[in-house]
């Protein structure tokens, strides 16, 4: 088998996520967690922000503050080496996507 056949190509983004990402150059810049408001929230490199419930995530309710603010951030994923956790950008755009029209819980 010859290995030519085998070769990556990179080919342009065509998913609109990815084109945001990887061509656009979106990033995460910081994360905060409010256990009290049942939040987290992820400040991105445009000034926008997303809103998780910090509850959606088994690991994080069983996790203390310091555990949640140990994490390291490359722009478009955030790891939390103690919980061995991962979130994505992708991930939470995916999610903004799904929920933003959803009505205010009161």
């Amino acid at each position: 088998m010859s290995t030519s056949e085998n070769k990556i190509i990179n080919k342009p983004a065509t998913d609109p996520l990815d084109l945001l990402i990887f061509e656009g150059g979106l990033r995460i810049k910081t994360v905060w967690f409010d256990r009290e408001l049942d939040l987290i929230v992820v400040l991105l490199n445009n000034k926008k922000i997303i809103k998780r419930p910090l509850s959606d995530f088994k690991t994080f309710s069983k996790a203390n503050q310091k555990q949640l603010q140990n994490y390291e951030n490359d722009g478009i994923g955030i790891h939390w080496p103690e919980l061995d956790e991962d979130l994505s950008l992708r991930g939470f755009l995916k999610y903004e996507l799904v929920h933003m029209d959803a009505p205010v819980r009161v």
